[in-house]
């Protein structure tokens, strides 16, 4: 079944259901499958293209404000948009802020993204929500021209993220130092010039944010790749170890992360957070389990509850799959909630300076409420020196 169509469309999304939504393609040109879900913050989305958790999925956003104000390079989460694509209610229009280096348009078009504006994205997400994220196929041709059989068969040939390990495609090539702290007017990105604890970050597919945050906690942050052994963490000698987000499912992923957390765990005392995928990482290496969601949670308005205090954060999310709450061991304590269906957003180990939360307090986009957890963590690092 067909949305009704532009006279001359020049993007097509077909998903594998066989339900069809024409519109007006920009950026590159082309054919990309991928699964389907939907983002409902109001800014970000350039982060949000550019996040590594995003990876074998397209966006679509339910804000229909997509384009206004531009691109720019500092709002990259990392060097290219990691995102397949974008669904957009509205055609983007000329950005109108003073930050704007290029439009979104160009933007993506450089960078080999294809995107599908004039969608009825009220329907697509209703049917995200209620029959869970599809595999879809998204073409852009100039010249209208869609083999829509081919498209909905290359919809149903996507393998989906289930089993999945992405962090490998996304992940660092080789370990890098990081000392850029968070972007405050009028001076930008400032470096960390006198830290005070030497952070090892597993980098699953980490935002820059992130890890600026990191920096402005007061760390010395040295980034691995995913595939980092435990004796590769501890040779650098670090305060703290750090899990960053990243895409895919944790459980392909946990195939070489949990054996090098266990043995962190094991072998030392230091204090552990994670975020995203290295929330699920560390809970997967705890003994908990993970599942897939039906269609994630992606935004930056979600509520969560602190279980411990009552307190309601409003935070950002992304991610299509989460912990399994019931599954958590004796010794591993849920300490947040989502608000909107009761799934795991946060652990921690009793007696022990180790937790992680699926949220993101870096807030890229999205609300800061959560920034806490990383001086938590530069706290936690300043106890166990005291100990020692």
């Amino acid at each position: 079944m067909a949305q009704n169509a532009p006279s001359k469309p020049t993007a097509c999304l077909a998903l594998a259901d066989g339900t069809l939504f024409y519109g007006i393609g920009f950026g590159a040109t082309g054919q990309t499958v991928a699964e389907l879900c939907f983002n409902t913050a109001m800014t970000g989305y350039q982060e949000i293209m550019t996040d590594p958790s995003y990876a074998g999925q397209i966006v679509t956003f339910t804000f229909p404000h997509i384009g206004n104000v531009g691109v720019n390079p500092e709002d990259d989460e990392t060097g290219d948009p990691v995102a397949a694509g974008m669904v957009v209610k509205w055609d983007p229009t000329e950005p109108s802020n003073w930050r704007s280096a290029e439009e979104l348009k160009a933007w993506l078009a450089r960078r080999g993204r294809i995107a599908i504006g004039g969608v009825d994205t009220r329907r697509l997400t209703r049917a995200i929500r209620q029959q869970g994220a599809p595999h879809v196929a998204l073409a852009h041709d100039p010249e209208g021209n869609f083999d829509i059989e081919a498209l909905i068969a290359a919809a149903r040939g996507f393998a989906g993220l289930e089993g999945m390990d992405l962090a490998k495609d996304v992940t660092c090539a080789q370990s890098y130092r990081w000392d850029e702290m968070r972007w405050a007017w009028p001076d930008g990105y400032q470096r960390q010039e006198a830290p005070s604890h030497k952070v090892v970050a597993i980098d699953y597919g980490a935002k820059r944010n992130i890890l600026r945050c990191l920096a402005s906690a007061g760390c010395d942050v040295t980034v691995l790749p995913a595939t980092a052994t435990a004796a590769e963490v501890l040779a650098h000698k670090p305060d703290g170890v750090f899990l960053s987000n990243g895409p895919g499912d944790p459980a392909a992923t946990g195939e070489y992360a949990v054996p090098m957390i266990k043995e962190v765990l094991e072998t030392t005392n230091l204090p552990v957070f994670g975020i995203c995928l290295g929330h699920q990482m560390l809970a997967l290496a705890l003994g908990g389990q993970t599942v897939k969601m039906n269609h994630g949670h992606h935004g930056a308005n979600h509520p969560v509850k602190d279980m411990e205090t009552g307190k309601v954060e409003i935070t950002s999310m992304n991610h299509g799959f989460a912990v399994d709450a019931q599954s958590l061991p004796d010794g591993v304590i849920e300490t947040h909630r989502s608000l909107f269906d009761g799934s795991n957003c946060g652990i921690r180990m009793t007696g022990r300076p180790v937790y992680s939360v699926q949220h993101h307090p870096e807030a890229s986009p999205g609300p800061q409420d959560s920034f806490y957890l990383f001086e938590r963590f530069a706290a936690a690092m300043a106890d166990q020196k005291t100990q020692a």
